[in-house]
């Protein structure tokens, strides 16, 4: 189907008057993202889901269109008031109760790298982790253990096992480094920390299995 056709059908069957060829190719492109009822629209349309068109969902918006969910529906069974949902769903910042938290997991069959993604923890555990890279790890288990619920000895064999593999790599690099020893595992170092959620999670997961 050519981007007229997909706005025909968007115009003709989802009362959607706007929708042109022009604004089907920016969606294509990535220039500008569709709103809910587009996104169920074009979904239609293209005989698809919404999950589908999504690819992995990253933020709490996108994991509700993969479900097929309005936000009432989702405000509705977390607890929450619609228009604080909507505004929590619009800064991607959750600011639920550890119940309403549960509460939206199962909902959205959320992983725990995705809950963590979604209620907007990212970036403050990257910093935690990175600290304990660079510094001594056990300092950091408490602070992680309130961010990410996980088994007390499942996170410090993971936050170890990183912390070994970090410094390992370091004393490789200078190691073979020849004159730019310093520079080269600077630049490994850093490749490392931008790395670590994944890392992290990663190592999470092998611990578990």
């Amino acid at each position: 189907m050519g981007p007229e056709h997909v706005a025909y059908g968007m115009r003709a069957s989802y009362g959607l008057p706007y929708v042109t060829p022009d604004l089907v190719i920016a969606w294509e492109r990535g220039l500008t993202a569709p709103s809910g009822p587009e996104l169920s629209a074009l979904a239609g349309v293209l005989w698809c889901s919404a999950g589908e068109l999504i690819g992995k969902p990253r933020t709490l918006r996108e994991h509700r269109l993969s479900h097929g969910l309005a936000p009432e529906d989702v405000a509705r069974t977390v607890g929450l008031e619609l228009l604080a949902y909507l505004r929590m769903e619009e800064h991607d910042q959750w600011r639920g109760t550890e119940r309403q938290s549960a509460a939206l997991a199962e909902l959205l069959d959320l992983s725990l790298p995705d809950f963590v993604s979604v209620t907007g923890r990212d970036a403050k555990l990257a910093e935690l982790l990175r600290s304990a890279m660079t510094t001594r790890w056990q300092g950091y288990v408490r602070p992680i253990a309130k961010m990410v619920p996980l088994d007390r000895r499942l996170l410090e064999d993971a936050l170890q096992e990183l912390h070994e593999d970090y410094q390992a790599q370091m004393v490789a690099t200078l190691t073979w480094g020849g004159g730019n020893a310093a520079v080269d595992a600077g630049e490994a170092g850093r490749d490392f920390l931008d790395q670590i959620i994944s890392r992290f999670w990663s190592m999470v997961e092998r611990s578990t299995y």
